[in-house]
């Protein structure tokens, strides 16, 4: 595998470990607001490869115990079942961030014991997706029943963009996934390298009412970047 970008410690993207972050290149969405543009259109002449990856994980055994597998989207990566069983030899827990637009290869993934957190991105409302993923059909929903199934500690998370999201689209993804374990409204930020352009975060205190609607139908819900 080559990957587009590393992260050497986080204490951040993988709840209850210290972990690092590696970031997959190229994904099948093209929503606006993504903050890894350069890794999304394949652009970013950055890259490091699994054997450089496994090196380091080696000389961080009992210093790091997870390792955090984000993008673009890892799912499109055919080797990264082979990759996944490699760190997990080393005795790493991995943590996977998905789209939900591959529901088959993730629930493998899950079903053979070698993911240990999911944390899925849900863009918009089932009616605002084509728009804000930037494709016309996403195929997220049997990802996201079967994340709600429970058979694998995970976490929904919205990216709230002003120009792509009101109260009443946070409700509605609110109810659709009414009892998840987990669900973060997370704070735009333009990072500079964005597929889109004139998008805008919304102020401290919408974010706050979006998240006293979503706690009616999901009791663990935060906010992120506030």
């Amino acid at each position: 595998m080559i990957f587009g970008g590393f992260q050497k410690l986080t204490l951040l993207d993988f709840p209850g470990r210290v972990a690092c972050t590696l970031f997959t290149k190229g994904c099948n969405f093209r929503c606006p607001f993504c903050h890894n543009a350069l890794l999304v259109t394949d652009i970013d002449e950055v890259s490091y490869t699994d054997t450089e990856i496994l090196d380091y994980l080696k000389k961080r055994i009992g210093i790091l115990d997870g390792v955090c597998i984000t993008g673009g989207e890892p799912l499109m990566q055919k080797e990264l079942e082979d990759f996944i069983k490699n760190v997990r030899a080393l005795g790493y827990a991995v943590k996977l961030d998905t789209n939900g637009s591959y529901p088959d290869k993730l629930k493998d993934l899950v079903n053979k014991g070698l993911i240990d957190y999911v944390a899925m991105d849900i863009k918009n409302t089932a009616e605002k997706y084509p728009l804000t993923a930037g494709v016309p059909n996403a195929n997220v929903e049997e990802s996201i029943d079967f994340l709600l199934s429970g058979k694998v500690p995970y976490e929904f998370r919205t990216t709230v963009v002003a120009e792509h999201h009101n109260i009443q689209d946070i409700e509605e993804i609110a109810k659709r996934i009414s009892g998840a374990e987990k669900y973060f409204l997370q704070k735009f930020v333009d990072s500079g390298h964005l597929i889109g352009e004139n998008l805008h975060e919304l102020d401290e205190n919408t974010m706050k009412n979006m998240l006293d609607v979503v706690k009616k139908y999901v009791k663990t819900a935060e906010l992120r970047g506030i």
